[in-house]
């Protein structure tokens, strides 16, 4: 049985973690990148983020300033977030769908002193197009000497990799300007580190809304993690396949760190491809995989294609979206992940909240999201009273804990409004939790349907209709009505070569829902808008059903 690095929560800091998984895991196995052959140990892992983490004072960031990353899974991207946990920067994660607009306003609200961008990716060279947009002046600056008008704070642009572009900084660049800093500077640095201290900003995927940025500290972090890779069970046995964004905490905190408290073995992939996943656990062995249900999905549908040897997977974690049951199921029997957890969460929880245990019965991992973490409360509360209501009904989610951000940066009202003076933090979801603590999220305060005066929640329809044998993904939203208020559509996908229609999915809800939940309009799709996470956008599936349907009227009359 393999083991787990022991440490305190709440005196610990992200480096002096990084050196304790080293000190005592020095041969385990760490990093393992299959299309980039890269294989490292902890204490190989550990001498590289020193590296990095000198280059990086070497460039002038003190403790405290503002680092940007800018790119998808490459493993520099992974170095980083251990590195400025050693040497004090805190990390600012960049979605990798932003461009110019969204890139100047993060850039601008986090104050970021110094970002880390990639080339391309779905075409050449796009992230580099967006940043001279935003500053041309980059093209004719010294490296570090960046003057920007529209981003008058940034002073280093670093390209994560070996060209050499003007203005900026490249990786190797990093490295060598690290040797000009000692062990002991290094050192000294780590060891002024405070647990409480901010040291990663995440900002909020904006399915709604500008986003925000999230404020979590060493402490958030490290004792999330490690109460989500106990109730996994991981250890240094493991391998765990992440093919969810690092910039978002299901990659940076369920995926990277949870693995490095669990002294597990971490095996990113790049850039989301179905079959690249499936290659990945099948070459390492993987006993962990984490992803979203659309992710899931796709490699279920790619191993109907071609045999993939899964044999291994025990455990991972499903989230990020609603997790259909029928999903959970081929998982757990198709893939052989019998252990698999669903875990809630917001970022602002950084980001757990609860979590199935892998000894739970299937019920109750189809049909919940678990249990509060360790050392976390939940409770819900009618949204109206802020009044804790009883067991089995319905109410809004709030949690309290270690886990609670500091705040959102330089928004002081947006986090009151947030956090109450009881230190609650209000997620904006609607839940029932049974008498044994276990939690079903039952749908978004604002994506709540009323139709006639009926609450209609989606994610109950959505149960429903994932049980017709054609339906591969569905999404209920509410559309504007004059005569209703609002009235139900659903987004179908339909399974590869399936053919319905409206008349075939009314017929099958009839008699089984109550017919006022039964949708009114059935709208068939290939894809959704999604965020770089993989969430689903419901508000613009809502605006798309408005704008499809004719709605456009009913909207004002609603908003007048």
């Amino acid at each position: 049985m393999g083991q787990i690095p022991q440490f305190e929560v709440g005196k610990t800091t992200m480096g002096q973690l990084v050196d304790l998984v080293a000190e005592h895991f020095s041969d385990s196995k760490a990093v393992l990148y299959d299309e980039q052959n890269i294989d490292l140990n902890y204490r190989q892992f550990r001498d590289l983020c020193n590296d990095v983490a000198k280059g990086f004072m070497a460039l002038g960031i003190e403790k405290g300033e503002h680092l940007a990353v800018w790119a998808n899974n490459v493993p520099e991207w992974l170095y980083t977030q251990f590195s400025t946990g050693k040497m004090g920067a805190v990390m600012v994660t960049v979605n990798t769908s932003y461009r110019s607009f969204e890139l100047e306003y993060l850039m601008k609200q986090s104050d970021a002193t110094t970002l880390l961008l990639i080339g391309g990716v779905r075409e050449a060279d796009e992230y580099l197009k967006v940043i001279h947009e935003v500053c041309p002046e980059l093209k004719d600056s010294d490296p570090g000497k960046l003057r920007c008008a529209k981003l008058p704070m940034l002073k280093n642009v670093v390209f994560l990799g070996k060209e050499k572009y003007p203005g900026m900084f490249n990786w190797d660049d990093i490295l060598e300007l690290g040797k000009n800093i000692s062990d002991e500077d290094l050192k000294a640095r780590q060891d002024s580190l405070k647990p409480d201290d901010v040291i990663n900003m995440q900002y909020t995927s904006g399915t709604t809304g500008f986003p925000k940025g999230v404020m979590l500290t060493h402490t958030n972090l490290i004792g999330n993690a490690k109460s989500l890779g106990e109730c996994m069970n991981l250890s240094s046995d493991d391998t765990m396949c992440i093919p969810v964004p690092f910039f978002h905490c299901f990659g940076c905190v369920l995926g990277t760190l949870t693995c490095v408290v669990s002294a597990t073995a971490m095996a990113p992939v790049v850039a989301f491809k179905p079959d690249t996943v499936l290659k990945t656990v099948q070459r390492f062995d993987c006993t962990a995989l984490h992803g979203v249900p659309t992710m899931f999905i796709a490699e279920l549908e790619e191993m109907k294609k071609k045999s993939y040897d899964t044999s291994h997977l025990r455990t991972g974690i499903m989230a990020g979206s609603p997790c259909p049951i029928e999903i959970m199921k081929q998982v757990v029997n198709d893939m052989g992940a019998s252990e698999m957890t669903i875990v809630y969460g917001q970022t602002e929880a950084s980001p757990g909240i609860t979590q199935t245990r892998r000894e739970d019965s299937l019920e109750l991992r189809v049909s919940t999201v678990g249990r509060a973490l360790p050392n976390v409360e939940v409770k819900i509360v009618d949204p109206s009273t802020n009044e804790e209501v009883s067991r089995n009904t319905q109410g809004e989610l709030c949690t309290r804990g270690y886990h609670i951000m500091k705040g959102y940066y330089k928004m002081p009202e947006a986090t009151v409004n947030a956090i109450d003076k009881d230190n609650w933090l209000h997620t904006g979801d609607l839940a029932v939790m049974d008498e044994d603590g276990y939690c079903k999220i039952t749908g978004r305060i604002k994506d709540m349907i009323i139709r006639g005066g009926e609450n209609i929640y989606p994610r109950e329809i959505e149960e429903f209709l994932y049980t017709h044998p054609q339906v591969k993904d569905v999404q209920v939203v509410g559309v504007p009505s004059k005569k209703y208020g609002e009235e139900v559509a659903a987004y179908i996908q339909l399974k590869s070569g399936e053919i319905s229609s409206d008349e075939e999915m009314r017929t099958f809800c009839k008699d089984r829902i109550a017919f006022h939940k039964i949708p009114t309009f059935f709208i068939f799709v290939d894809e959704y808008p999604t965020t770089a996470s993989g969430k689903i956008q419901k508000y613009k599936l809502r605006k798309d059903a408005t704008e499809r349907l004719g709605r456009e009227e009913d909207a004002k009359i609603q908003t007048a």
